[in-house]
Formats: C-alpha cells, sequence, structure tokens
C-alpha cells in the first residue's frame, strides 16, 4: 500500500511525451502520481525495427528524467525489471493494486488497440477513466466526424480549407494567401541528370548516456529484430526537436516544394523536415511548426510553394489521416476491397532485392528507421499495391520499420492511400505507375538490371510489368473510377498478344518471388 493516498493515477504513453498534455492539467503532487511503463508486447505485438523501438524508449526515459525533476511523483517501469508483466495491461494492473488509485486519467491514445486494453483494466478494476482530449491537434475527432457527415466523399482538400480557415493558417483576410489553396504546380520537380545539389547535412544528435544504453538494451533484448543502430541520431527530448525544427526551417524548408517528391541514391535525407517522429512523440506542438514554417514565408526566406506544401502535410494530411482513423476503427483495420492475398516478400526485411529503387529505399529504411514520402508510397508501397500483398501485411511492415509509425497515422497512410484497402475511402484512386515514373523522379533506374520502357522480356521493369497487370486484374473496377480514365484508355491500347504476354510476365514475377 502507499504512504498516502493516491488520488488520480494519470498514465502517459510513449507517443505522449508532453508536458503540457491534458492529462497534467489539474494534476497535484501531493496527491497525484504519473505512470509510465516500457514493455516488450509494444515491440512485439508487431515485429518491431530497432531503430522504432530505440527511438521510443530513449524518448521515454528522457522525458522521465524531466518529470522527476520537476518533481512530479513517477511509477516508472522499465524493459529490464525482473517483474516487468510484458504488457501496458499488466503493468497498469500492478499499479493499481500496488497504488489503489481513485481514478485514472489519460489523454487520449494513438493506437485503437492500446485504448481498448487500458479501458478494459480500469473496467475490471472498478476505476473511473479520465479520456481527455489530446491538444496536440488542430481539431478533434468530434471535429472531423461532424465535417464528414452527411458527405457522400471526404476530400482532403475541404478538411484542410476548412482548418486553414478556422486557424487563420497561410491567410491573407479571408483569401489564401498567394490567391490559391495549393501550390503542388510549382513543386515537385526532378533532380535532373546533375543530381541534388549543395544539400545541408543532416540534424544528427550524438546518443547521450540514456541513449546509449537504450541502444545496448535494444541490440540485446531484440537482436533478433530487423534494422540497424550504428546510425542512431535521433533527437529524443523537447530541446533536440527545437533545435531540429529551427534547422529544418532554416537550411531546408526553402527548397522542400521544389523537391519534396524527388529522390536520388546515397542522399537519405535531401531536403525532409525529418520532424514526424518528434511530432507523433509529441515532443513538437503541430502549432509551433507550422507557425514557424508560416513566419519563414511572412519574413521572406522560404517561397509560397515550399510553405505551403509542407504546412498541407501537417494542417491538412495529419488532422485527416486521424480523422479517418478514429471514425473508422476498429473494422478500418480489416479493409481489403481488391481482395489482395499475396504474401509480403521476405527481402522486404533484408533488401535484398535486384530493383534497385526498392533496394535503395528498403536497406535506408532498415539503417535510418527512415524513408521520405514517395519512397514509401511510389516505391515500398507502390510495388507491393501491384504485387497484391495483402493490405494488413504492407500495414505490419510500415509500422513495424519506421520511427515515426504509430498506428493512427500509419494505418490509413498505408491501407488507404498505399494499398487503397479502404477502396477510395481516404484516397480517391489507386496511386500506380510504371516504372518510369521512378525513372522520372530519381536516379535509380540508370544502375538497374531493369529497364522501365520494358513491360515484357528478360529486362522488364517489375513495376511496368506488374502496373499493366494490376490495371487488367481491376479492368472493371478501375472503369468505374473518372481519375482512372486516362490509364483506362492506355490500356486500351494494348493488343490482346500484348495483354496475354504481361499477364505471363507478371504470373513469372510472382511465381519467382516464391
Amino acid at each position: 500500500m502507499p504512504a498516502s493516498p493516491i488520488r488520480h493515477l494519470v498514465l502517459v504513453l510513449g507517443d505522449q511525451l508532453d508536458h503540457d498534455s491534458t492529462a497534467f492539467d489539474g494534476f497535484d503532487p501531493a496527491e497525484d502520481r504519473v505512470w509510465m511503463a516500457e514493455v516488450p508486447e509494444e515491440s512485439t505485438h508487431v515485429w518491431s525495427a530497432k531503430p522504432r523501438t530505440a527511438i521510443f524508449l530513449s524518448a521515454m526515459r528522457h522525458f522521465a528524467a524531466e518529470l522527476r525533476e520537476r518533481g512530479l511523483p513517477l511509477r516508472y517501469t522499465q524493459l529490464q525489471d525482473a517483474d516487468n508483466t510484458g504488457t501496458l495491461a499488466g503493468e497498469l494492473q500492478r499499479a493499481i493494486t500496488d497504488l489503489q488509485p481513485q481514478s485514472l486519467i489519460l489523454t487520449a491514445p494513438g493506437d485503437w488497440r492500446v485504448l481498448q486494453d487500458l479501458r478494459a483494466v480500469a473496467a475490471q478494476a472498478d476505476l473511473p477513466l479520465d479520456l481527455r482530449d489530446d491538444r496536440h491537434f488542430f481539431s478533434t475527432v468530434r471535429d472531423f466526424a461532424a465535417h464528414a457527415k452527411g458527405r457522400k466523399q471526404l476530400r482532403l482538400e475541404y478538411w484542410y480549407r476548412e482548418l486553414r480557415q478556422k486557424h487563420g493558417v497561410l491567410m491573407d483576410g479571408k483569401q489564401p494567401a498567394g490567391g490559391q489553396w495549393n501550390f503542388d504546380a510549382d513543386n515537385r520537380e526532378s533532380f535532373g541528370k546533375a543530381g541534388p545539389q549543395n544539400v545541408p547535412p543532416p540534424f544528427r544528435v550524438p546518443p547521450d548516456v540514456i541513449t546509449q544504453e537504450v541502444i545496448e538494451l535494444v541490440n540485446t533484448r531484440f537482436d533478433d529484430h530487423p534494422g540497424s543502430l550504428q546510425s542512431f541520431a535521433w533527437p529524443v527530448t523537447r530541446a533536440e526537436t527545437l533545435r531540429a525544427l529551427d534547422h529544418f526551417i532554416n537550411h531546408r524548408l526553402p527548397l522542400f516544394g521544389q523537391f519534396e517528391d524527388a529522390m536520388w541514391a546515397g542522399e537519405v535525407w535531401l531536403w525532409h523536415s525529418q520532424l514526424s517522429a518528434a511530432l507523433n512523440l509529441k515532443l513538437l506542438n503541430p502549432r509551433e511548426v507550422v507557425a514557424a514554417a508560416e513566419a519563414a514565408y511572412r519574413n521572406g526566406h522560404a517561397p509560397l510553394a515550399a510553405v505551403e506544401g509542407f504546412i498541407r502535410q501537417i494542417l491538412g494530411w495529419r488532422e485527416y489521416v486521424r480523422g479517418i482513423y478514429w471514425t473508422q476503427m476498429p473494422g478500418y483495420l480489416e479493409r481489403n476491397a481488391l481482395e489482395a492475398q499475396a504474401p509480403l516478400p521476405a527481402w522486404y526485411w533484408t533488401g535484398e532485392t535486384e530493383m534497385a529503387c526498392l533496394r535503395e529505399a528498403i536497406t535506408q529504411t532498415l539503417a535510418h528507421g527512415y524513408a521520405h514520402h514517395i519512397q514509401r508510397l511510389m516505391v515500398t508501397g507502390l510495388y507491393a499495391l501491384l504485387l497484391g500483398v495483402r493490405p494488413q501485411a504492407v500495414h505490419e511492415w510500415y509500422l513495424s520499420v519506421y520511427v515515426d509509425a504509430v498506428e493512427w497515422v500509419e494505418l490509413p497512410n498505408t491501407l488507404g492511400m498505399s494499398q487503397y484497402g479502404d477502396g477510395g475511402l481516404l484516397g480517391s484512386k489507386p496511386y500506380v505507375a510504371t516504372g518510369k515514373y521512378i525513372q522520372r523522379m530519381s536516379n535509380h533506374c540508370s544502375g538497374c538490371r531493369y529497364d522501365p520502357a520494358q513491360s515484357t522480356g528478360p529486362k522488364a521493369c517489375p513495376f511496368t510489368t506488374l502496373y499493366w497487370d494490376f490495371l487488367m486484374r481491376h479492368e472493371a473496377m478501375l472503369r468505374q473510377n473518372p481519375r482512372m480514365a486516362m490509364q483506362m484508355k492506355n490500356l486500351d491500347r494494348l493488343a490482346p498478344e500484348a495483354r496475354e504476354a504481361i499477364a505471363e510476365q507478371a504470373r513469372a514475377h510472382r511465381a519467382a518471388l516464391t
């Protein structure tokens, strides 16, 4: 029994590392206590890669140290503790037994599974659970549900405009800055034959003592998990992430939009922010990120096209996918509109493939826990979609390997945007392309044994073969989608013998994977 009664046990999860969290509203150190727990379950319910596990554990331990410095009483379970039950539910049950709190307080989690587990523990203990809004977002799930009510189709653009107007972001009076809402036409260039020039060095943080201990623990406890920690240098404290934000605004934002979709062999970071992990751990608030980006436009440091494109990812897309997740779960997880059933190729866990673009994206991912959005959507995701991989297997891989992967944001991006598993709820069409897209946006094809212009024969690019095969396999459904009209017209130009040759090439490619 505790020395004095515990009024509230405040639950803080590994992706809620915010000192201003709603869970701390009204906190009294004399009566309340904070609960945090590292458990193997969070690295094993999917086969979590080492960089992802390490960033969570290191950030949690640094946050716990800050709580102690502030004088907040804390019950903290470490992964290696002998009496660790192995699950969040088990650790919470143990804490309730030991501390006998009168109630539990929790800021809404980002994971449906975790919320259900903690709710079940509270119910079993007959304790009230005060579930509070997460003010790390510009909107609530209730806001999104109200926006979605009665609409035949959900589209990011309308939600994004609504939030910009509501919060006065990139607005000149009642009009969008620059007279238009979207500047995609001014962004998304390739590097050309010369490749990227004068790429700024990435913001990296040498591991301190706490992070070094975590690296050793992860390498020992999860030695059979994928990924490497040799180059681990992610920011894991609020102070470090604020420096990372400043570094992005000063050195990367001006060219972010122009090259946001471009890829180049050996260039991991380019002009991307690398802030998504900090945002999803709640070390950075999206409001301060958006405000810093807008200020860069207002003071002439960065062009409007770059700033708008970046802000749309945070104020628009991040809020949108959260709304989709929480209004559609738990059924969303099981959606498979294309009835895809193929297994994920084993080399997604090693990068050992002759396809240069996939080898580059996967080996980079395993080394750093990071790949930018086009590598995810139009390389690793595109191949899985064209191959016909079961979307739940793709989801589990993405959730496993990326340091910024929390299910509320990863699942809609993967199952919906990347794999079209929700049949068009999130995005209006399948994002499919031949290998020519990758050739246009990167230099990967110049060093690859495959030719993106060929769909059949020994040098045929699997992306190109599988693209046409995908259109043929789903032809009836795709013809109902007006945004696929141009691609279906191109399919109509294929002679019957060409169609059969492509289908046979696709069958041979699939057979070689087994």
